[in-house]
């Protein structure tokens, strides 16, 4: 296990902490980071020196949770609370501290989250409940977490699901902007992607059942990843599999298609809490203002500025919340 590193800075109403949490091993020992203390020591929601008490907010290990969590953190210091940020790296092991109140707070995607509980219920072979509807996804969700002592916030218009880009030039020679587009087209596609492409509904049957693209192999590069986009950059590859909110496509001169038969589940950013410890409506207020203001086009630019800027994720997330009016302190 290793610690995070994370350059020490003084907020508003406390430091921020990070505790890094990595593997399996983890959930045995209780959540505990390396040289930190335990989620169940740690507690949230309550005590504190902050105004209103202290939370703690939830993040994966990844670049646009870690922007998430910190806008959040500091939406809700804004309101008068003391925040810590806790960095685990997968949901299985998150999700139960939240559940715990061991976690306040997390960043989470509707129908990925969806479908978690869904299978958690009811088993790994469970009918899906989430869909490409915003709205019924959000309310299968909110049935799903409400058993477990969750509340679901209202979704925003940030939506981070899968998409597929081809190169500018092969958009252009075929008059491509949709996937039915492509369809249409009748061109042989070779597609970057993971190799579980070929069993994923989302991914090769479902292209190849909802809009008839011919998807002669899969090459198996990771998703969305730096060889992926110069294997379709140079022609190797007809298209990748990426996501949304990824701004870096341009540098390689790639387009995504739009998913225009709406392939993909709506898995729109919302933020999700422990009912008990951090159901309070002015909790509520502090994040919907960042829901209600974030798009997928600033969650790519924000992305990108962490990614390829190589700016720190409290920086970007506390400069893009200034520039939007949305802290008051």
């Amino acid at each position: 296990m290793t610690t995070t590193p994370r350059r020490t800075r003084i907020p508003r109403t406390a430091t921020r902490t990070v505790l890094a949490a990595a593997g399996a091993a983890v959930l045995a020992v209780g959540l505990t980071a390396c040289g930190g203390e335990s989620l169940e020591e740690s507690g949230g929601g309550s005590g504190g020196s902050g105004e209103k008490g202290s939370l703690v907010v939830g993040s994966a290990s990844f670049t646009e949770s870690k922007i998430l969590a910190e806008m959040y953190a500091a939406a809700l210091e804004d309101a008068g609370y003391e925040v810590s940020i806790k960095t685990v790296d997968a949901r299985e092991l998150y999700a139960p501290a939240l559940e715990k109140g061991q976690i306040d707070v997390v960043p989470e995607y509707a129908a990925t989250l969806a479908e978690f509980l869904n299978q958690k219920e009811n088993g790994p072979d469970a009918e899906p409940v989430a869909s490409s509807d915003p709205e019924a996804t959000v309310k299968a969700l909110r049935k799903l977490a409400g058993e477990r002592g969750l509340k679901v916030l209202e979704p925003g218009k940030a939506v981070d699901q899968n998409a597929f880009a081809v190169s500018e030039d092969f958009a252009a020679e075929h008059n491509l902007k949709t996937l039915s587009d492509l369809g249409k087209s009748k061109q042989k596609i070779r597609l970057a992607a993971g190799d579980e492409c070929p069993r994923r509904p989302f991914c090769q049957p479902g292209l190849e059942k909802t809009y008839g693209i011919d998807i002669t192999g899969i090459d198996p590069l990771d998703v969305n990843s730096t060889q992926a986009k110069q294997a379709v950059k140079d022609g190797k590859d007809q298209m990748l599999l990426t996501i949304t909110t990824d701004a870096t496509l341009a540098q390689f001169g790639l387009v995504v298609l739009e998913d225009d038969k709406h392939l993909q589940n709506a898995d729109n950013v919302l933020p999700v809490v422990n009912a008990k410890s951090a159901g309070a409506k002015d909790i509520e207020d502090a994040l919907d203002k960042v829901t209600r203001t974030l798009t997928t086009a600033d969650l790519a630019e924000l992305n990108k500025k962490v990614d390829s800027e190589r700016l720190k994720p409290d920086d970007v997330a506390e400069e893009y919340l200034k520039d939007k009016g949305l802290l008051q302190n």
